[in-house]
């Protein structure tokens, strides 16, 4: 009974009946979702329309609209924000031929909204994009019954401790592996490039990894995921948290590590372009703090103590294999002498354009100090 009442009321409901109309032909219209990310710069919205035909390209989707003010993006008055599609990926939850399309948000002005760091990310990426930068990020994430508490965890207690859970086997190890296999499928269907998954440290927590991409599609990729997620999740009846620290004492935080190369990162003896990368991130460690989360460090100071695999807000350090560093050099990179960087730093709800936007400034045009070039009056 416990389990029963952990899920959605919505989850109970019967599946194969929704299954006998999903199986309708469609007469070749198609139906599209647009996804976008909300005035809290954690949260995706959604709604669909009807096309004629199916979109063969991001060009074939018209831009459309919604309401601001009931997504904290926009007064009452004048609450008509512009939908922009940007990138269109394959429907895994109504199936081919319908889309998934994400969106960059305008203002009434044609102004991208407050939260809309696509916006600036793009115009880094194509600043840098002869250094080809390839990004890779580790979505962790932690499952909760709809009563907010951690899925599978006891009513009224704790599990025991972190030990026999990471990249675990067993009912006694692991919880909702239901939930991160549909979600891997469902990311392959749609044509995220996703590339793994394992069970984390902490009991219901969860990594799934996005990548190899490059520049703006990492973070195109990572924002779908996202919403394939929660989509998914819905579908269950529970709920996945993005939450840097979801439960307090002697339990792991969840990241979103982002691993980053360059061209001659990759190179043979590549490593001393990787050095000089991580020279540079260590003298510019608050300005990537307070954009590694969405509150300017406050969400990252809960996560990054210093113990259970992180490092210290306030302190910037790295090593090879060090999972207590701000930077991590994977071993078998420092035996090969050339590969790439992992940045343990940002939090499970980062925004990933803002995260690879400011590697970006930092690493490839040498940006230093708090404040960040306006690239658009040059």
């Amino acid at each position: 009974r416990a389990v029963a009442m952990s899920v959605s009321h919505s989850s109970r409901l019967n599946k194969l009946v929704r299954e006998q109309y999903m199986r309708l032909p469609q007469d070749g219209r198609v139906q599209v979702t647009y996804v976008w990310i909300d005035g809290s710069g954690e949260g995706v919205r959604c709604k669909s329309r009807t096309l004629d035909k199916e979109p063969k390209s991001i060009e074939d989707v018209p831009e459309w609209n919604f309401d601001g003010s009931s997504t904290a993006q926009a007064e009452g008055s004048n609450s008509d924000m512009f939908l922009v599609p940007v990138c269109m990926f394959r429907d895994p939850f109504c199936l081919d031929p319908n889309k998934l399309v994400l969106c960059e948000v305008l203002k009434y002005n044609r102004k991208p909204a407050e939260t809309n760091l696509r916006h600036t990310c793009k115009k880094v990426m194509d600043l840098v994009k002869d250094s080809h930068p390839w990004f890779g990020m580790e979505q962790e994430y932690t499952l909760l019954g709809i009563n907010g508490h951690p899925y599978g965890w006891p009513d009224n207690g704790f599990p025991g401790p972190q030990g026999p859970y990471y990249c675990g086997v067993g009912a006694d190890k692991v919880y909702g592996r239901d939930i991160v296999e549909s979600h891997y499928k469902a990311c392959l269907y749609a044509g995220v490039k996703i590339c793994g998954t394992n069970a984390e440290v902490m009991p219901s927590q969860w990594e799934f990894q996005v990548g190899p991409c490059e520049g703006i599609e990492m973070g195109d990729h990572l924002w779908m995921a996202r919403f394939i997620l929660h989509r998914v999740c819905e579908d269950f009846g529970v709920v996945a948290t993005l939450d840097p620290k979801p439960m307090t004492g002697n339990w792991n935080g969840a990241g979103c590590h982002t691993n980053n190369s360059t061209e001659e990162m990759r190179r043979e003896g590549g490593l001393k372009h990787i050095e000089a990368a991580i020279e540079k991130l260590s003298k510019r460690h608050d300005y990537h703090i307070c954009v590694y989360d969405p509150r300017g460090g406050r969400d990252n100071s809960r996560r990054l103590t210093g113990h259970h695999e992180t490092s210290n807000i306030f302190e910037f350090s790295a090593g090879v294999a060090n999972r207590g560093a701000s930077i991590r050099i994977p071993r078998q990179v420092g035996q090969d002498g050339y590969g790439y960087f992992e940045d343990r730093r940002p939090a499970a709800n980062c925004d990933p354009y803002a995260v690879t936007e400011a590697i970006m400034r930092t690493t490839v045009l040498n940006e230093t100090g708090v404040e960040t070039k306006d690239y658009a009056e040059h």
